[in-house]
């Protein structure tokens, strides 16, 4: 069963966050996950919910979505932008 990453994203510094985005393609791509958003017009249809950048993966299963967060490549993408970016991420099961 496939597996997002869900991620909702306030950026600080946006220069410092492009490098943050040329790391990010590989390490996906590495672990069997590929884009389904990546940013783009976000409308709030209920609550107080006021997202920033908004990124959802898709990967093959839940261990390849873990695999990618806790991968060498991503490691080094999350060290990228550590003071790029407020992250809130988190890793669903799909049907």
């Amino acid at each position: 069963m496939p597996a997002y990453v869900i991620a909702d994203v306030r950026i600080t510094d946006s220069v410092a966050y492009e490098r943050y985005k040329t790391l990010t393609p590989n390490a996906i791509a590495k672990n069997g996950g590929r884009f389904l958003s990546r940013g783009g017009q976000t409308e709030v249809l209920e609550g107080g919910w006021e997202p920033g950048r908004v990124v959802i993966l898709e990967f093959p299963d839940y261990a390849a979505a873990k695999a990618f967060y806790d991968s060498p490549e991503y490691r080094e993408a999350r060290e990228a932008r550590k003071d790029a970016a407020d992250f809130k991420m988190l890793v669903v099961d799909g049907l």
